[in-house]
């Protein structure tokens, strides 16, 4: 490797693993010069030498499956490009179901592959013994097969990449540790090692469980922390097949490898150990170690091995290994740019899956930092959908103990974790526990998903099909189009920006023409460079010289930094989000409840749809806005967070005149759908632009501005859409059968021409909605289409229009 460190670089790279290597590569590949990589120990130290190695194509997103399937071609382009090998032994991967809600899981990863060209198998007992004939088939129901998925090495595949990256002019120095990050006017500006600085102009972190405690010693927030992983290698197995594929028993948290006529069983249990518990500090010398062995935990997992696999329990343990895997709050990986510094990228927390996504995960990285964004849909692993408070070392050393373990664990929709909760409480929190709340986590707050009727429990039972909570839907969603629902929308993201060139930089980052006069809402959208959709929002001007950016609950540090990405310091911005509460009070009966509230004047002539005004109710100011995300007449209102309860509490009681009823985020999202309101992160996202998705009307090109993405929109506004999004709705209509979620297949005579974003179930219209993108060239008009759910095809219709006030008449009277 290199020895003499050059005193600047245009990109360094922290730490030699699988994704330093990767990002390293690419960095290279795409064209930049000028590129150093600093390992602290020896390429592969950390995590990445011990990994088990496995590669599989499909993940839980277009995005994801995208850089997974990457990552496995780059590994066989590279073995023949440079003739070194990466150990790949693609046998192919089995997954087995021995519970019905798991073979649900594996048939709807199924059906979705098709989406993304991975070709799956699905498979009957006999099946699978043909493939896995050392198995023992007892309870199992089905199973799955991927026979482009496998195995590596986790060392071949560093030192592949590595020496891709140096061939194409990387710079590699190992056992040169990095004493110090350099930040200048919040800007990366270089490294200390060895006491010689280094500038650079773009840095990132790829340092694995150590990234965490790297950050905090900047002030930024990489939330992830190690547990203790573990697996066993047997001695040499007699009549092992060499061409086993990789055995996933999801059921009892079981992965199983061929090893060099071995078999290596590893385990992701249901509850972890976190890892260095008594300092919570990952020493700087853990490189290459291990923990002692702890059998007791391991036992019950190795006794389910036995029982799957006979073979394994005549075999004697060579190896017991027990060793640090970084996790995240979500499971999910860590890339991008961080909020609090710029340039500062991460590439982290791989949930042991880095093998398999590096790759990928290090393209993506590249990507990022060559164009400062990307197109695609991958807010599942941008670092900026966590807060600060996610890697706050109770949250997190909490959180780990159930996230490894949801890596193998059921993925039921509408899934909440338990552990870590109750970080952010309303005031009148208790309040809605007792009107019945079943709570769910949105952007740390503990949000009413649903309240329980008739005094049952508020508790999920989770199923992939009908689901416990459609009583209370059925009825919050009836009574708010009847009478009135109370919807808590405190944890929407709130941003005031204040100074005399505030409503121009607004009109240089929004498409829509921003209304600059007291008292205007205007719904718009944020584009990057290239017209993808990275918010979507509402702009209120409150007083002059004085907007507010209200937007969605998950985007706030994302949205946030969007929009200070392209903000002047001339203007003053305030994350107002934990401030300030808001409470929408929807329905038909709002305006008369409103004026029992208040004293001043509801009528439509005096409080148009659109408007925002200064309000009192019992001598409090707030502020209220006609807008509704459910589609019905109603008032969003914003009040002092500690003014809050009062108001909560007046607004029930008032309310009961006019059969008030409150209302969670089910409820919401079932009535934003019938009204037919899109939602950033499932029905758009950076992949969509406003042609696709319907919303070219928020764009402004009689502003006399160019707005950031205006060039790129002008270059497809006369084109032909590549694709467009729909409404359906299913013929047969049962209330959760089938579940319709997203990533189901549409379907036009036979072929696949789309996919769904959205589902729910319309107790309004007693009907299965979905939106979802087709390709734009078919002509569907009077054509037979189909959603494709568990591998089993369901007649539908394309709705031309909402299903609810398609002419806005009620929003707007």
């Amino acid at each position: 490797m290199e020895k003499e460190l050059p005193s600047s670089a245009k990109a360094i790279i922290i730490g030699g693993g699988i994704a330093g290597c990767s990002v390293a590569y690419h960095l290279a590949k795409f064209g930049w010069k000028d590129i150093i990589l600093l390992e602290k120990d020896q390429l592969t130290s950390g995590t990445t030498w011990h990994a088990a190695g496995l590669v599989s194509q499909l993940g839980p997103s277009a995005a994801v499956t995208k850089i997974r399937k990457y990552t496995t071609e780059l590994y066989k382009e590279l073995e023949k490009k440079i003739g070194f090998s990466a150990g790949l032994k693609l046998n192919g991967a089995l997954s087995i179901a021995t519970t019905k809600g798991r073979w649900q899981e594996l048939k709807r990863q199924a059906t979705t592959a098709q989406l993304f060209d991975v070709h799956v198998e699905v498979l009957n007992i006999n099946q699978i013994k043909k493939i896995y004939p050392v198995i023992n088939e007892k309870d199992i129901l089905g199973g799955i097969f991927m026979p482009g998925d496998g195995q590596a090495d986790p060392i071949g595949v560093t030192n592949l990449l590595a020496k891709a990256a140096k061939e194409l002019g990387v710079k590699i120095f190992e056992k040169n540790p990095v004493e110090k990050i350099l930040v200048k006017n919040g800007r990366v500006s270089g490294v200390k090692v060895h006491n010689q600085t280094i500038e650079c102009e773009y840095l990132v972190l790829s340092t694995g469980m150590w990234s965490r405690q790297i950050g905090e010693e900047l002030g930024v927030s990489i939330p992830l922390y190690p547990a203790e992983h573990f697996y066993i290698i047997t001695e040499p197995i007699k009549d092992l097949p060499k061409d086993l594929a990789v055995l996933r028993d999801f059921d009892d948290r079981l992965y199983l490898k061929e090893d060099a006529g071995k078999l290596l069983v590893g385990v992701f249990e249901a509850k972890s150990i976190p890892a260095f518990g008594k300092t919570n500090k990952i020493p700087n010398d853990f490189s290459f170690g291990e923990f002692p062995e702890n059998f007791d935990h391991f036992e019950p997992y190795l006794e389910a091995s036995f029982k799957r696999v006979p073979l394994i329990e005549k075999a004697g343990i060579r190896k017991f290994f027990a060793g640090p895997e970084s996790f995240t709050p979500d499971t999910n990986t860590l890339l991008g740019e961080v909020p609090e510094i710029r340039n500062f990228f991460v590439c982290c927390g791989f949930n042991s899956i880095g093998i398999g996504s590096g790759g990928g995960a290090g393209k993506v990285t590249a990507e990022w930092m060559i164009n400062g964004h990307i197109n695609e849909d991958l807010f599942i692993y941008d670092i900026k959908r966590f807060q600060r408070f996610h890697s706050e070392i109770n949250f997190i050393k909490e959180r780990i103990t159930e996230t490894l373990g949801d890596l193998y664990g059921m993925h039921w929709p509408y899934k909440q974790h338990k552990t870590s909760r109750n970080q952010k409480l309303f005031p009148y929190h208790e309040e809605l526990k007792k009107a019945g709340a079943c709570f769910g986590v949105s952007s740390g707050y503990e949000r009413p998903l649903w309240f329980a009727l008739n005094n049952e429990k508020p508790e999920l039972r989770y199923s992939y099909n009908y689901q416990n909570w459609y009583p209370s839907v059925e009825f919050e969603t009836k009574n708010a189009r009847k009478n009135v629902g109370l919807f808590d929308l405190t944890a929407f993201s709130k941003y005031d920006l204040k100074g005399e060139k505030t409503h121009s930089e607004l009109q240089k980052i929004c498409t829509a023409n921003i209304k600059n006069e007291i008292g205007k809402t205007t719904y718009t959208q944020m584009l990057n460079e290239d017209g993808g959709i990275e918010t979507d929002l509402t702009v209120v001007c409150m007083d002059k010289n004085y907007f507010r950016i209200v937007t969605s609950a998950a985007n706030k540090e994302h949205d946030k930094f969007h929009i200070l990405k392209y903000l002047s310091k001339e203007v003053e911005f305030k994350d107002v989000t934990d401030d300030v509460a808001c409470l929408g009070v929807f329905g038909p009966k709002s305006r008369s409840l409103m004026s029992k509230l208040s004293e001043d004047d509801f009528s439509n002539e005096n409080f148009k749809f659109g408007a925002s005004k200064a309000i009192k109710i019992n001598n409090n100011k707030i502020y209220a806005q006609r807008l509704s995300y459910v589609g019905e007449l109603g008032f969003e209102l914003y009040i002092k967070m500690n003014e809050s309860r009062e108001i909560y509490n007046l607004i029930v009681s008032k309310g009961k005149e006019f059969n008030l009823s409150h209302c969670g985020m089910f409820a919401m999202d079932t009535m934003r759908m019938e009204k037919g309101y899109l939602h950033w992160g499932h029905d758009m996202s950076p992949e969509e632009n406003q042609y696709e998705t319907g919303l070219s009307f928020a764009i402004s090109y009689k502003k006399n501005v160019d707005f950031i993405g205006k060039e790129a929109l002008l270059k497809i506004k006369d084109q032909k859409p590549k694709k467009k999004l729909v409404i359906l709705s299913l013929k047969e209509n049962k209330p959760g059968f089938p579940l319709l979620l997203h990533d189901e297949p549409i379907l036009n005579d036979g072929k696949i021409i789309g996919r769904t974003t959205s589902g729910n179930y319309s107790f309004n219209f007693k009907k299965n909605m979905a939106f979802g993108y087709v390709n734009s060239e078919q002509n569907l008009n009077g054509k037979d289409i189909e959603i494709e759910v568990e591998k089993t095809k369901y007649k539908a219709i394309i709705e031309t229009k909402p299903l609810h006030d398609p002419d806005n008449r009620i929003i707007k009277n």
